[in-house]
């Protein structure tokens, strides 16, 4: 309270004190007025100016009588008064405003009587200050009343030793070894608690004695004492008047829980307590005491290791029943930091109230802000913790309002003053205060309380080092207990006698108290140990609360539904996208960062002949640079699927831990993520091919470079939810990118070839294993694959060049290595070797040339009769048999030689046909240059190196490595050799870019799965755990 308040107040107290009045008595009760807002030294110093304007006012008043009728001069000073009061109506708080109203009335009352002009007058400052009548009434009348006239109210309290109830409607509190009755008044507009006694009672409130007949205002955190009885304190008097705010009252029990870690240690030890509804209970420790721990454990989040937590019967960790009824509110911002606060709050309300229309859930978000006081900021981005758009205590309250949307029983919140000023400390803790007098069960974790919040509390928990607990009753008598633990000669007080504020950190202090060494230096070891103080504690516990009735063993209603799953999927869109969307950054990088990557890629690699002789400029045919121009595009498609995914779910894991409370449903959480990265994907992809292939003049393939990109694109995606939800840190994320990233890179086929990789991992004759779970092979295959055989040029003669290429390979390289092979057999025969390795090799060729005959007659059109390949074993081979096998041979050369000559004058002829004319001629020579490339035919020709083998034996078989775009592929179930122009699925045959397409689906189907069960994050649990056991056992050792 300002100083000009003060002192009108002072002018308007010696305004209404009459000289014929008794002053010393109204002397008094400005003293304890000032009492109330100064310190000793400030209130003689009020008290002196009230002297002056008492004194310089009766000198007026009797000049006034001598002149003026007494009518005229009540109402002179009934204008200043007035004039006073409005000058300072703005000025107070409606709290303090009926401080003074009460004041002034007990002013009034200390003379002899108060007469009706007096009445109203003050009637009349009380209007002027907006008080209601009916609470000015009531106020009046419990001020000036008789003691033993009792006001049958809802509003007044009764204390007295009877076991009932005596009156209709004023409430009752039984209190031992009190002969008369304590009254206590009710002002609900403000929270004020008023008490008043008579002369023959003794009591004390905070070891003040009360002056009889005297209105005495109650302050949070004190207590009413007598000298023969258990104390009262003030929560146990606001206790009776919110009772009536519980419909179904809350009883919460935690029986003999303690929680360990998964390295054994225990987190917190065995404990019991309870609470009721209507409680704001503190829990205080030292760092590192299990706070949060415990915290975790009584709201669900964690089983405990033994023990139960009940809520009115019921157990919160083996029923259903009580999802819903617990709110927590974590120490973490668990704000969109890129929506507005009304966002926030209207996505949680939609992911509460199922049942409720759109124009119900914004009328109860709007209902909930302005009862917040953030109505005015509702449509302010709240901004990171970093960078601020909303105030420290605005953030605080908006995470509040995301659990008290959908009003749960019980709430629990993890220092929710932290990093708040005082000021907003106290408005949070005002606000907690304030729902737990309607009825709700609130808890909190708070390390430093100021005095006010402390005495705000109705019940204290204190946790010592090792998860013990040490306390567990009201909070100011948590001083002085342990005071008295450690015999301080001071231990009955437990707050300032001048200011009545209290040092809570006395608490921590005294616990955590060292021992001094001869030196006078504090040594590292405690005085008394956390093992030692529970043990008090057991030996000291005794019931610190009054009783309270037992209610039927009834949960809450639960008001709110979980909307179904495709809602909640619609929720999750609308709330993720809008988020997106605000974040400016986030577009610009996500909308550039593929058009930039295919601008920097194909510009680069866009390679023509700089000749002078040279008058065609860039031709796509001659771009060698095509080949790695795929492979990048896929890269590309990779990394940046990985990087927009990689913290989408990191990100959202305090939320989630939130929304864990509403049991919402994971599939639709994560399909909500799926469907926004398949749209951010599918602008990234579009954005890639069409710059990309724009600039390299890739004609006709742009939705099947889509296709495949879009679908790697989602591969990736997936792939990055997936560790986005098992790993704990987004730097552990980021460093993990380059491992996923490289073996793509390497393992695809492309920059090292699979002939070229370590023969103990692979074969000559199909694609190692982990070549068949490396995406980028399967997608540049696709690509790769697809751009020869189906560009407008090549279509039109791939099957004459496959044929041409078959029957190259077999009467070149195939004939002429059985020939050999049959030569080798014959010498072996005939030189009569009987050595073991001749022997061996002989049976190995023989193999040879009866596997390939038998390959070969299955995969002709026209079968033959190949009676001989019978006798192709050591001990059935001879002349005859090698003349038959010659025969076959001879036969098979000339057969495949007619097939190439025919298929190439057959291909002659309708080149000529193409190009009957000149304008023809150049027109498939553009064709040619626009469509075909060069590089990628020598690529898939395994043509590039000219000394490269052709054809390899291998394990009984002749293995082509020639040609494999024309080769036929051999197994039935989509394997098959590098760069296979289709694949077999049983009797199917699908061309390669469909079959891959198929593949790449399958992983992807294969990684939501893996998300959706957490897998992985569960592997990596286990592994975890393992490592953990290893250590342990390592340690023991």
């Amino acid at each position: 309270m300002s100083e000009g308040i003060l002192k009108a107040l002072m002018q308007l107290f010696a305004l209404i004190a009459f000289p014929q009045k008794d002053n010393e008595s109204r002397r008094l009760i400005v003293k304890n007025f000032l009492g109330q807002q100064l310190n000793k030294t400030m209130v003689e110093e009020y008290l002196a100016i009230y002297e002056s304007h008492y004194q310089d006012h009766a000198s007026k008043l009797k000049k006034l009588q001598q002149t003026e009728t007494s009518r005229t001069t009540l109402s002179a000073n009934s204008v200043k008064a007035l004039r006073i009061s409005h000058a300072i109506n703005k000025e107070l708080t409606h709290y303090q405003k009926l401080i003074v109203i009460i004041r002034l009335i007990e002013f009034l009352k200390s003379g002899v009587e108060i007469s009706t002009f007096e009445r109203d007058f003050v009637s009349t400052i009380a209007q002027t200050f907006h008080i209601n009548d009916a609470e000015y009434t009531l106020m009046e009348h419990f001020v000036i009343s008789d003691h033993k006239l009792t006001i049958d109210n809802r509003n007044v309290l009764i204390i007295n030793n009877k076991p009932e109830n005596e009156r209709n409607n004023a409430r009752h509190l039984v209190w031992d070894y009190v002969k008369n009755e304590i009254k206590i008044l009710r002002i609900k507009s403000a929270g004020l608690y008023l008490l008043k006694t008579d002369d023959t009672i003794d009591i004390s409130i905070n070891g003040q004695l009360l002056s009889p007949n005297r209105i005495h205002v109650l302050t949070p955190g004190c207590s009413i004492r007598t000298k023969r009885s258990n104390p009262i304190y003030y929560s146990d008097i606001v206790g009776t008047y919110t009772h009536d705010n519980i419909t179904t009252p809350i009883h919460f029990t935690a029986q003999n829980i303690s929680y360990r870690f998964n390295n054994k240690t225990m987190g917190v030890q065995t404990m019991s307590l309870s609470s009721q509804s209507g409680k704001l209970v503190g829990i205080m420790g030292t760092s590192g005491a299990g706070k949060t721990t415990l915290t975790n454990i009584l709201s669900g989040i964690y089983t405990p290791y033994t023990g139960k937590v009940l809520i009115n019967g019921v157990d919160i960790h083996n029923s259903n029943k009580t999802d819903g009824l617990i709110g927590y509110v974590s120490q973490d911002d668990l704000l969109m930091e890129n929506l507005t606060v009304y966002q926030n709050l209207l996505y949680n309300a939609k992911l509460c109230f199922g049942d409720y229309s759109e124009f119900k859930i914004q009328r109860r978000v709007l209902n909930l802000l302005n009862s917040l006081g953030l109505a005015e900021i509702k449509d302010m981005k709240v901004g990171s913790p970093l960078n601020k758009k909303i105030s420290g205590g605005q953030r605080k309250r908006l995470n509040i309002a995301l659990e008290l949307i959908r009003e749960p029983a019980v709430l629990f919140l993890d220092e929710p003053t932290s990093g708040l000023s005082s000021r907003d400390s106290d408005n949070i803790i005002d606000l907690l205060k304030e729902l737990a007098q309607k009825g709700k069960l609130i808890f909190i974790v708070i390390h430093q309380p100021s005095s006010d919040i402390f005495k705000m509390f109705n019940q204290l928990l204190v946790l010592d080092e090792g998860g013990y607990l040490i306390y567990d009753g009201n909070p100011v008598e948590s001083i002085t207990y342990f005071k008295s633990s450690v015999k301080q000669a001071n231990r009955q007080e437990s707050e300032c006698n001048t200011c009545g504020n209290v040092n809570p950190e006395q608490v921590l202090n005294i616990i955590t108290s060292q021992v001094i060494d001869e030196y006078g230096s504090f040594t590292h070891n405690r005085k008394i140990a956390p093992t030692e103080w529970h043990e008090r504690f057991k030996a000291d516990k005794k019931p610190v609360n009054p009783t309270v009735e037992k209610s039927a063993v009834e949960l809450p209603k639960i008001n709110f539904k979980v909307p179904n799953k495709f809602k909640q999927f619609m929720v999750f869109v609308k709330r993720d996208i809008l988020s997106k969307l605000s974040n400016r950054q986030y577009l610009l990088i996500n909308l550039l960062e593929t058009p930039v990557l295919a601008l920097l890629l194909s510009s680069i690699i866009k390679y023509y002949n700089v000749n002078a002789l040279n008058d065609q400029g860039y031709v796509f045919q001659n771009n060698p640079n095509v080949v790695i121009y795929i492979i990048m595009l896929v890269i590309i498609a990779i990394f940046v699927g990985l990087t927009v995914s990689a913290e989408e779910i990191i990100s959202d894991r305090k939320i989630l831990k939130r929304e864990a409370f509403l049991n919402l449903s994971r599939f639709s959480y994560l399909l909500s993520k799926v469907f926004i990265l398949i749209i951010i994907s599918a602008v990234q992809t579009f954005l890639l091919v069409i710059i990309g292939n724009s600039i390299i003049e890739i004609k006709g393939m742009f939705f099947e470079y889509w296709l495949i990109l879009f679908s790697v694109s989602i591969f990736s995606n997936l792939l990055g939810l997936n560790i986005s939800d098992s790993f704990k840190q987004a730097v552990n994320i980021y460093i993990l990118i380059p491992f996923l990233i490289i073996p793509q890179i390497i393992l695809s086929g492309v920059f090292i070839s699979y002939d070229n990789l370590n023969p103990s991992y692979t074969k000559p004759d199909s694609i190692p294993w982990f070549g068949e779970i490396i995406t980028a092979r399967w997608a540049f295959e696709a690509l790769a694959v697809h751009q020869f055989t189906e560009n407008d040029f090549e279509k039109q003669f791939y099957l004459y060049d496959k044929i041409k290429s078959v029957a190259h390979f077999k009467k070149e390289y195939w004939v002429p290595a059985l020939e050999a092979k049959l030569e080798y057999c014959r010498n072996k025969i005939r030189s009569n070797e009987s050595l073991k390795d001749a022997n061996n090799q002989l049976m190995d060729g023989l193999a040879l040339l009866k596997n390939e005959i038998i390959a070969e007659n299955k995969s002709a059109l026209i079968k033959q009769d190949i009676p001989f390949v019978e006798k192709l074993s050591p001990a059935k081979f001879n002349e005859a048999a090698y003349r038959d096998v010659k025969s076959y041979l001879k036969e098979k050369k000339s057969t495949y030689r007619r097939l190439f000559n025919s298929t190439d004058e057959s291909l002659d002829r309708r080149k000529k046909k193409m190009t009957g004319s000149n304008a023809n001629r150049d027109s498939l020579n553009q064709l040619k240059r626009d469509y075909f490339n060069l590089e990628l035919e020598r690529y898939v020709r395994n043509s590039n190196h000219i000394f490269s083998d052709k054809i390899i034996e291998y394990k009984g078989r002749l293995v082509q490595k020639s040609d494999p775009i024309f080769k036929e592929p051999e197994s039935k179930w989509l394997k098959a050799h590098f760069l296979s122009p289709y694949k077999r699925f049983g009797t199917l045959q699908i061309n390669t870019l469909w079959a891959n397409l198929i593949v790449i689906w399958l992983f992807n189907l294969f990684l939501f799965f893996t998300l959706q069960s957490a897998l992985l994050k569960k592997l990596m649990g286990q592994m975890s755990g393992l490592y953990q056991l290893l250590k342990r056992n390592g340690g023991n050792e």
